[in-house]
This record gives C-alpha cells, sequence and structure tokens, in this order.
C-alpha cells in the first residue's frame, strides 16, 4: 500500500546569499514514512537547532527540499497542482507553538473557525457549520457557549491553543503536525491538551507529527520517536525504549537535563560540552564528536550508520558498530504504530 506520507533521502540547506559560499545543512537525509492505514504519533525531538521546525516546514510545504522528494500518497508535494494541491492542504493541517499568532484580534474566535469551512465547503448551510463548529470544540473538551463570541484576549492560552486543535479538526485531516503545540501553555493545561491529540488519533484516525524539544510529553503521547540533532537522526524507535534506555549519548545527555521531582537526584550528572566547541572535521564525521564523552578518532573520519541496537531502536553511533546496520531508508520499520 502506498504510504500516506513519505519522505526519501530529504536534505535541506540554507544559504547566505547568491555569493556567499556559507551554508547551514538544517535537514541530513532523512527519510521516513507514515502508513495510510496505521494512523500513528511520532514524535520529533532534538535541542533549538536541530532541525525539527525545518522538517515541519518541509512537510506542509511551505519550503522545498535541497536535495530529496517529499511524497504524499505518492505524489510529490512539490509538483500538487488544482485539485490534488488543494485535498493535500485540506487533509494536512498543523498547530504551531504560540496559541495567540494565528487569530486575528479584530475577529472574534469564531472567524477561525468559519472561514476553513467556506473555504472548503464542508457546509451547506449556517446550522450545518454551527454542528461542525460545536463538534468540533466538544472533541479538544471546549464547551462552544464559553468560547464562541469572544476575542482571542478574552480567552486563556489553553482554550485558544485547544480552538487551534478544533479548526484542523474541522477539516478531517489524514494528518496533523503539532509543532511544540504546548510549549507556551501552562503546566495545568498541557495534559489536556495532550489527551486532546491523542484523542484525535484514537477515535478521528488521525496521524500525529508531534514536534518537541520536551521529552517528557513526548513519551505520555507518541508511539514511536526520532531524535535529531544538527539535522541529522541519531536515534528513533519505540518511545518507551528509547525514553527508559536511551542508547545513543546524544539522548542520554537529552534525558539526563530533564528535572526530576527528587531532590536526592542530581540535576545533570553528565558533563555537556557547550556547541561553541563545534568547528572543523566534525563535518566530516559525527555532529556529535565535539561535544561526545565517548568520540574516537573514526567519530571524525565519516558519519556513523544507524546500528540496530535493540528489536525496535537505532542510535548512529559507532559504540554499536558489532550491531547490524539499518539503511536510513528502512528507518520507518524500527517506529512502532
Amino acid at each position: 500500500m502506498t504510504p500516506l506520507l513519505e519522505f526519501r533521502n530529504v536534505t535541506k540547506i540554507y544559504t547566505k546569499g547568491l555569493l556567499s559560499r556559507a551554508a547551514t545543512t538544517a535537514l541530513d537525509d532523512v527519510s521516513l514514512k507514515i502508513e495510510d492505514d496505521q494512523p500513528t504519533i511520532l514524535t520529533v525531538a532534538g535541542e533549538s537547532g536541530s532541525g525539527k521546525t525545518t522538517l515541519a516546514m518541509l512537510l506542509l510545504g511551505f519550503i522545498t527540499p535541497t536535495r530529496g522528494h517529499i511524497l504524499y500518497k505518492g505524489k510529490d508535494i512539490t509538483k500538487l497542482r488544482g485539485e490534488e494541491k488543494i485535498t493535500f492542504r485540506k487533509e494536512v493541517q498543523a498547530v504551531f507553538q504560540d496559541p495567540f499568532a494565528v487569530f486575528n484580534p479584530f475577529y472574534t474566535v469564531d472567524h477561525l473557525l468559519t472561514v476553513p469551512i467556506e473555504k472548503f465547503k464542508l457546509a451547506r448551510s449556517r446550522s450545518e457549520a454551527r454542528d461542525k463548529i460545536d463538534e468540533a470544540l466538544s472533541a479538544v473538551g471546549l464547551r462552544p457557549e464559553d468560547v464562541l463570541g469572544r476575542f482571542p484576549h478574552q480567552l486563556s492560552g489553553g482554550q485558544r491553543q485547544r480552538i487551534n486543535v478544533a479548526r484542523a479538526l474541522l477539516l478531517k485531516p489524514r494528518l496533523l503536525v503539532a509543532d511544540e503545540p504546548v510549549s507556551m501553555v501552562d503546566a495545568s493545561l498541557r495534559a489536556t491538551i495532550l489527551e486532546s491529540l491523542r484523542n484525535l488519533n484514537r477515535e478521528y484516525g488521525i496521524s500525529i507529527i508531534y514536534i518537541t524539544h520536551d521529552l517528557t510529553t513526548a513519551y505520555h503521547v507518541a508511539n514511536s520517536i526520532i531524535v535529531l540533532y544538527r539535522g541529522s537522526v541519531m536515534e528513533a524507535g519505540s518511545i518507551d525504549r528509547v525514553i527508559r534506555d536511551p542508547q545513543h549519548p546524544y539522548t542520554r545527555l537529552l534525558i539526563d537535563s530533564i528535572p526530576w521531582p527528587d531532590i536526592n537526584r542530581k540535576w545533570g550528572q553528565t558533563e555537556i560540552v557547550a556547541r561553541e566547541q563545534e568547528h572543523g572535521s566534525i563535518e566530516t564525521g559525527c555532529k556529535f564528536a565535539s561535544r561526545c564523552p565517548f568520540a574516537m578518532d573514526k567519530c571524525r573520519q565519516a558519519p556513523p550508520p544507524l546500528y540496530q541496537v535493540a528489536p525496535q531502536q537505532v542510535a548512529a553511533c559507532y559504540l554499536y558498530d558489532q550491531q547490524p546496520v539499518v539503511e536510513r531508508e528502512r528507518l520507518s520499520e524500527m517506529l512502532p504504530v
């Protein structure tokens, strides 16, 4: 069966200008698949500058890859035209980090919900449109009478973000890209929004790509995870295996940096080398070599392949060079749904 979404060896390089040789590789040879008949929640995690948002922008078609192809239902999204492009825009929706930025402060929140209904002709009458809005709001835990008719500034950040999720749900998407959806929301509301995302996956069969730097929320919402560092996949697999038993030194550092509610547990027991140390030969080897406490000479000579370290876990690290190599095109086979 044709995958719903497929990244084929996608690379994105940003340059500073036509005459400048300086370039930044934001995403480096990434391949992944989301199957059409197996709705899942996949987390893409990493620190700032790891390429998470670039991956989201590529997936949504806002920017084009430098190399490689992004396919939606088997068709290159950069070549979609007419009805195919409209269908893609309808079926692939996004929820972004700032729950206020998508609202026009001069309109009530109703405007955000009625525009997609009109644009995509989702209702034949006002009453049918209102029924769809009520259903979408209820699906994300909001009472229509509490939010409709109000201006964005009259609602909490959590309410605004759940309205964004409801707006996406109105279009009955096949895929939802959630880019840091709870990072600007109070901790007390994060669980509610994350539960709304899980409900979309379970009850509506919507696949979700959950982009975050917060591994604690990723653990509670996702089935699988890809950990990026400077555009490259460092580790991937089952969310339970990767979070509970990380194998790549970078993933271990990320998890070690999480503050735990235990005053007897030391926070950050492993030293993290500053990013300013990254220079020179690391561009020809592992991108994490200059920060890695286990770096060897060969780490600086060539980038490591993905090694299968467990049935549903791979790591790009020479510490596991006795394990089977997994071709990057087969990465999705390591990701449970």
